[in-house]
């Protein structure tokens, strides 16, 4: 960790000093446990980061990783074979051009164009298709094995081995870099970004994501497995820093005003069930003020017995609930529409939905 730190420190010195603020953060943000401040330290601030731990069985883990291991041991020895069959090919080209002539040599003042047209793109498509194994092959098993910006697989296998519970490190790419501000609140209230960006985390983080696949196989086109963080969070819980459990399911990014911060997705989920029962019990005793208490239980009775039918609660159905729902009421000389309104201030079809 200390060579990671030692450049996350670099990096924060030569950056403007951020202006933080004291005050509470907005949902559904709080403040990252202090217990893992060691390893946020070490983090790049134009990243975000989640953090949780992988239940696999090592069993299971091994023979995932044995896969990029065959794949990349593959690639090296294509290009162990790719030499020993073109090496000759290009010195006898290099010793041609240094005037020692062989069998390479073009005479191109005694060859015809039907000769020296197939020569030379037979040269032209050995020299692109050599340049295209370098240039797109050959970094696999490089940064496979010797990756040094943010370690590598190899490194981390070394290190943490097989184990039935393993700290996953997963890093954003470049898409975070430009995503704004996604922690306070615009103008009007909201943050259209800070939709998206949850959005976005909920769809990383979902129950299926995390319960079925292991950690290796977490990489895509939105994240990367940060393998010196991973090799750093095992260190931790190794050395009796932090518990294993305070890695479960970490959501980290920096912002400007509040510094590190982290996501409670589990809280925000909550918040938006206290908001529905909030709305739910102002519109009971709106309909209680009115002497139609009654009035809530068939409308809860029509909501439930709609969405407990097959096929779903979609559109077709939520609309069909909506006539059942209003016609209801204005048998009672309510319209439901405006009496939602006015009690919870929100759009009545939240209250058919």
């Amino acid at each position: 960790m200390a060579r990671q730190r030692k450049a996350a420190k670099a990096a924060s010195a030569s950056a403007k000093p951020a202006q933080r603020r004291d005050g509470a953060l907005p949902a559904p943000y709080k403040r990252p446990p202090e217990v893992l401040r060691p390893i946020i330290d070490t983090f790049d601030e134009k990243c975000v980061y989640i953090m949780h731990v992988d239940s696999k069985p090592r069993a299971f883990k091994r023979k995932i990783f044995v896969v990029p291991v065959l794949m990349n041991a593959a690639i090296v020895a294509l290009f162990a074979w790719r030499v020993w069959y073109i090496a000759p090919y290009y010195l006898n080209l290099v010793t041609s051009a240094m005037g020692y002539w062989n069998e390479t040599t073009m005479f191109v003042e005694e060859m015809a164009w039907a000769e020296i047209v197939p020569e030379v793109g037979r040269r032209a498509l050995t020299f692109m298709l050599d340049t295209l194994l370098c240039v797109f092959l050959w970094p696999w098993p490089v940064e496979f094995c010797f990756g040094q910006k943010h370690g590598n697989p190899v490194a981390w296998r070394r290190a943490v081995g097989f184990r039935d519970r393993e700290v996953v490190v997963r890093r954003s790419r470049k898409w975070s870099a430009a995503m704004g501000d996604v922690v306070n609140d615009g103008e009007d209230g909201t943050n259209s970004a800070r939709s998206y960006f949850l959005a976005r985390l909920h769809a990383a983080t979902s129950p299926m994501v995390l319960g079925e696949k292991t950690g290796y196989v977490l990489m895509d086109g939105d994240w990367d497995l940060d393998w010196g963080a991973m090799m750093d969070a095992t260190t931790m819980v190794d050395r009796k820093m932090a518990a294993l459990e305070a890695f479960t399911l970490v959501i980290l990014l920096y912002q400007d005003e509040w510094g590190w911060v982290c996501a409670d997705l589990k809280g925000e989920a909550e918040a938006r069930k206290d908001g529905r029962q909030r709305q739910v019990l102002a519109f009971r005793d709106a309909l209680a003020s009115l002497g139609k208490e009654d009035l809530f239980y068939r409308w809860i009775e029509v909501v439930q017995y709609e969405s407990s039918q097959p096929g779903g609660f979609g559109p077709d159905k939520q609309e069909q609930a909506a006539r059942q729902i209003r016609e209801l009421f204005l048998k009672e000389g309510i319209d439901f529409d405006q009496l939602w309104q006015e009690s919870v201030g929100t759009d009545s079809a939240l209250g058919i939905q």
